[in-house]
């Protein structure tokens, strides 16, 4: 199903099946021996959503190799494992530091308000379409779950006034925040939208600030992208799923977030895939597995002087 201009989703389709996608994988990664991240509530979530394949993966009926030959995602497992740990790191250095506003744009199915050790007085925002916030909140509560931190959800889409949403909530602007766009900057925006949300994070990001994200473009545009997206979309059907990530993403050049930023006065630093797997101690990455989409998003984190 391809996007349109103020498109909805919930989590069994769309933008929203790729939140449900990453659960799985984390659930997969918290059942390893020895695992790279441990996200107790991440089978719970994905079996409430009720897609098939993904309920598979997350419970362990289903093994990721046969997905990574299915779809032509290697590692899809350890990339989201190590994702996840690049980011829960950079939660656990920012509380250090000493942030306790923490801001989660299109949360999805994360549940670091839960999962995670917060520093005692952290505020946690979480932004995401509606239904997404809705069901999330509903099924944690729904299995005993408790957040870690005040949490405060704010149902509303990126593609509308945000800002005024989360400082009606209680944000605070002239405290320093720790921020968070896992997965919302590589395709599933257009670009001019892209800006937009930047733009409207400088304003709000009193000095100390950090900001975490990933970026690039899952798509594009080259023959190369059509081609690998058109084996995963086949992959998927084959595992019952109907996800096409060529059309749920927007094709083309995407904006170079380290370069906006470091242009609006922050200091960043980029990442590859093969560093987070580095930090997180897994094995590289062979020559497949560098040349994928996965592998064509660059990792940032960047702080406000």
């Amino acid at each position: 199903m391809a996007r349109t201009e103020g498109d909805t989703w919930d989590l069994a389709n769309s933008v929203g099946a790729t939140a449900t996608m990453v659960a799985a994988a984390r659930a997969a990664a918290t059942r390893r021996p020895q695992p790279v991240i441990t996200d107790e509530y991440a089978e719970t979530l994905v079996r409430a959503v009720g897609l098939d394949v993904f309920t598979k993966l997350a419970s362990g009926e289903l093994d990721s190799d046969d997905i990574e030959r299915d779809v032509g995602f290697p590692r899809i497992v350890d990339t989201f494992a190590a994702r996840a740990r690049f980011y829960d790191d950079y939660f656990a250095a920012a509380g250090k530091e000493g942030v306790r506003q923490v801001v989660i744009l299109a949360s999805g199915l994360d549940a670091r308000p839960y999962r995670l050790a917060w520093p005692a007085g952290t505020t946690v925002y979480e932004i995401d379409q509606p239904e997404v916030i809705a069901f999330k909140t509903a099924t944690l509560s729904a299995a005993g779950a408790a957040p870690t931190a005040e949490l405060r959800t704010i149902g509303i889409d990126l593609r509308e006034d945000w800002p005024a949403a989360l400082q009606d909530a209680g944000f605070d602007p002239a405290q320093p925040t720790a921020w968070l766009a896992e997965g919302v900057l590589i395709g599933w925006l257009p670009p001019d939208a892209e800006v937009r949300l930047l733009d409207s994070i400088t304003p709000l990001s009193s000095e100390g600030s950090r900001f975490a994200a990933d970026f690039g473009s899952l798509n594009d545009g080259s023959q190369q992208a059509q081609q690998e997206a058109r084996r995963t979309a086949e992959g998927w059907r084959r595992q019952g799923l109907d996800m096409d990530i060529a059309a749920l993403t927007y094709p083309g050049e995407h904006t170079d977030v380290a370069a906006h930023l470091r242009a609006d006065g922050w200091d960043t630093t980029t990442f590859s895939l093969a560093d987070l797997f580095a930090a997180a101690a897994l094995p590289p990455l062979d020559e497949h597995g560098q040349q994928g989409a996965a592998a064509r998003i660059t990792f940032l984190r960047a702080v406000r002087p």
